[in-house]
């Protein structure tokens, strides 16, 4: 399991996929998963967490479906604070293989989130508020995953999309030493890597 972090707009979304297709993973979104439920629409309009309790119960679910159909996961966005984390730490700690953080610049990650347009993403102090909560989440959820031998690795998340997911491979390789590129996809079709488009 990959644990992928990284502030709004770094491209979460897009490696977290694009690392699932090559090697044949689950890519689990706690935004998407949070926003499948229509239950806490209003929440992430405001730019605030979804409380823990709810995000540990609907990952948890998710996590044990991606294990039951035989599929290692990569974690986009969680967890997202330190109760989230510790739970991690409490009940799963030999299944995180590692963590990553991409890097990317505050004022690049404003025009990314512009670009794409999404309804929660329309109001820059809303923006600039999710920010200030990451930020410190990251800091106190990077001590506890250190204290259980799990270092965040950066990686620079600037360049086309092709190039950052080139060096997110490359880290998970040494994380994951028994991981590998597949040729096909889970349906015996050859991959497209059509994740740049």
């Amino acid at each position: 399991m990959i644990i992928l972090f990284g502030l709004a707009g770094s491209g979460k979304g897009t490696q977290g996929k694009a690392l699932a297709e090559l090697f044949g993973w689950r890519t689990l979104s706690v935004g998407q998963v949070l926003r499948d439920t229509g239950e806490f629409a209003e929440t992430l309009k405001r730019g605030d967490l979804v409380d823990d309790n709810d995000v540990i119960r609907l990952m948890k679910e998710q996590m044990d479906k991606a294990e039951a159909e035989g599929f290692d996961v990569i974690l986009d966005g969680y967890p997202r604070d330190v109760t989230q984390a510790k739970w991690m730490m409490e009940n799963m700690p030999e299944k995180i293989d590692g963590s990553i953080l991409l890097d990317v610049p505050k004022e690049e990650l404003f025009e990314r989130i512009a670009l794409r347009g999404r309804e929660d993403d329309a109001d820059r102090a809303t923006i600039e508020h999710r920010f200030e909560i990451f930020e410190e989440n990251i800091s106190e959820m990077s001590e506890m995953l250190k204290e259980n031998g799990i270092e965040i690795v950066k990686v620079d998340g600037v360049g086309a999309v092709e190039e950052v997911t080139n060096r997110l491979v490359d880290v998970v390789m040494e994380m994951v030493p028994g991981a590998r590129i597949q040729a096909n996809d889970v349906n015996g079709e050859e991959i497209e890597r059509s994740y740049g488009e």
